[in-house]
């Protein structure tokens, strides 16, 4: 037992350096994470995935942002109605949003199609005007689009 301990010890010195210097290629960047299934294991891959960027990033508050704009079929996600709600994605989001590069953003038009006002959405959640029009402004701002 004690032999094994020493040889995964061994192998994660030797490959650590191989593994930093991957994750630190990555320069810090702008990112708006497009987000309309309703899914919630998938939901849930995509707040992986940007958890994972912004440790990449090094939580660069200067250089990098991660947004989430939230629509369509997602909206229930971020409800605060019983039925709808996912607790562990849900405080997943939130403690994700308690960082300063990721912030959520949902769509207002959507929202109301699908009878959610203001206050029936999560609180850590921005609402827009519009999903398309907030994507394509990120754009333009620099944002890398991802689905």
């Amino acid at each position: 037992m004690v032999r094994m301990t020493g040889i995964l010890l061994l192998l994660l010195i030797q490959f650590l350096p191989v593994c930093l210097a991957e994750t630190n290629s990555y320069k810090p960047s702008r990112v708006v994470y497009d987000i309309s299934d309703s899914d919630p294991k998938a939901l849930g891959m995509m707040l992986d995935r940007a958890n994972m960027l912004q440790n990449i990033y090094q939580n660069d508050v200067f250089d990098s942002s991660i947004v989430f704009v939230i629509h369509e079929g997602a909206i229930p996600l971020f409800g605060k109605n019983e039925k709808n709600i996912h607790p562990d994605i849900m405080l997943r989001a939130q403690s994700l949003a308690l960082g300063e590069i990721i912030q959520f953003r949902i769509c207002k038009a959507s929202a109301a199609m699908q009878g959610f006002k203001e206050a029936d959405i999560q609180d850590f959640v921005e609402i827009v005007p519009m999903a398309d029009a907030e994507i394509v402004k990120l754009q333009n701002e620099g944002y890398a689009y991802l689905q």
